[in-house]
C-alpha cells in the first residue's frame, strides 16, 4: 500500500470538506475507492464526472501509485 496525497478542487473540495488528504492504496483506482468511502456516495456520484490527474498527468484507475504520489480529482468546469 502506498500513501499518496489526495488533492481536491471545486465541487470536489466542498462535497469531501477538505482540499486534501492522505490517502492509501496500490492504484489510483484503490485510492478513489478509499475517498468514496471516507466521504461518501454523494462524492463518488460527483467523481462519475471528474477528471483524475496522478503527479501531474491524466491517470487511469488502474495505473499504480506509490509513496508521495499525488491524486488529484479536477470537477468539470463551467463558466460564462
Amino acid at each position: 500500500m502506498a500513501d499518496v496525497s489526495f488533492r481536491l478542487f471545486a465541487s470536489a473540495r466542498e462535497v469531501a470538506g477538505t482540499g486534501v488528504a492522505e490517502m492509501s492504496g496500490t492504484t489510483v483506482g484503490e485510492v478513489l475507492d478509499a475517498a468514496v468511502a471516507a466521504y461518501g456516495d454523494h462524492f463518488g456520484e460527483l467523481l462519475a464526472t471528474c477528471n483524475v490527474w496522478r503527479n501531474g498527468d491524466p491517470a487511469e484507475r488502474s495505473d499504480e501509485v506509490a509513496d508521495g504520489d499525488e491524486v488529484a480529482v479536477l470537477p468539470p468546469v463551467s463558466g460564462g
